[in-house]
């Protein structure tokens, strides 16, 4: 049986922040009725990602009076991405760690149908967005690039969930121990198996403040989840030249055929040629577009750098010194 330190908080709440300093008051006012509405042994790890506004400010003074709180701040802003697996890795739970937003979409009391799930014998349970009160563009874009990604892909994503999900103690730490630099936490969660569960919610809309997923980061987003879980985009270039190939082939036959027949009707070949260049070009600099991007993420790779670098962090109301040799993984 195993014996666990009673002062060991049991439940993690991992809460990644960049500029969300209208938020959080709500925030931490709801995580501290969490705490005093249960017996579970809470542990909250709030990532302040090189926020612009007051809120690394916000989470320093509740770190310096709140024991129940862990504050990290990183030294520049990473991303969304890479600030979850920050706290992931700052968690000390001993069954179970839960990733919310900061945003308040996410409701954190949630919590406790989660861990009951984890209780049962489940290694993640993830939450599945039934609604969402967001422009219908967006809810467009994130249904279909879900379906696509999971049409290219060898593992299941589960449809239409987010990074919103609790895990196992066992999960976050094999989760933490992967280096990759371009994290997409949800794919990283559908591949290392185990028995999982969905739970449906209805999201809400955003508390307070504006997104911070502009349209630019969620393409990125997208790409890490295609290139980074699929070989698809470099399979597809083999589809393109033998399609390329085809057409050029029929055409030479239709060429062919015609000088035969009719002669005189046989172009003089510089329109022809002209689309032709036009098309091939195209081709080959799509197909070489997609070979750089795989290239370019083995460069990441290779480098080795840390995937983050914290500036400085609070537990237990006291500052942690970091490291002169930087405290990064």
């Amino acid at each position: 049986m195993e014996i666990i330190d009673s002062t060991t908080p049991e439940v993690s709440i991992v809460i990644p922040l960049y500029n969300e300093e209208q938020v959080l008051p709500t925030l931490i006012e709801r995580l501290n009725l969490l705490r005093k509405s249960a017996d579970i042994r809470f542990e909250f790890v709030l990532i302040d990602d090189g926020s612009s506004d007051d809120t690394a400010a916000i989470i320093r003074s509740v770190g310096l009076t709140d024991p129940g709180y862990k504050t990290v701040f990183l030294s520049r802003n990473f991303g969304h991405q890479i600030a979850v697996s920050v706290g992931m890795a700052e968690a000390t739970a001993s069954r179970a760690v839960m990733i919310i937003d900061g945003d308040l979409q996410d409701p954190p009391e949630l919590v406790f149908d989660f861990y009951r799930k984890i209780k049962e014998g489940f290694e993640i349970v993830y939450a599945v967005r039934k609604t969402r009160k967001e422009h219908f563009v967006k809810r467009f874009m994130y249904k279909s690039f879900y379906r696509i990604l999971n049409a290219i892909i060898d593992i299941k994503i589960p449809l239409d969930s987010g990074d919103f999900c609790m895990i196992s103690r066992r999960v976050n730490d094999i989760l933490v121990s992967m280096p990759e630099q371009n994290r997409f936490v949800r794919g990283l969660r559908g591949w290392v198996g185990f028995r999982q569960y969905g739970y449906e919610y209805d999201r809400a809309e955003r508390f307070a403040g504006k997104s911070k997923y502009s349209l630019k980061k969620l393409f990125q987003l997208a790409y890490d989840g295609i290139y980074n879980f699929s070989e698809f985009p470099l399979k597809i270039i083999l589809k393109l030249g033998v399609f390329t190939l085809s057409v050029s082939f029929v055409y030479f036959l239709y060429i062919v055929a015609k000088k035969i027949f009719y002669p005189d009707s046989v172009p003089q070949g510089f329109p022809t040629i002209i689309i032709f260049l036009i098309f091939f070009c195209g081709v080959q600099l799509v197909c070489l577009g997609i070979m750089a991007e795989y290239l370019s993420r083995i460069h990441k790779e290779v480098k080795s750098r840390p995937l983050y670098i914290i500036k400085s962090k609070i537990e237990n109301t006291t500052e942690i010194p970091i490291p002169r040799q930087w405290d990064a993984q």
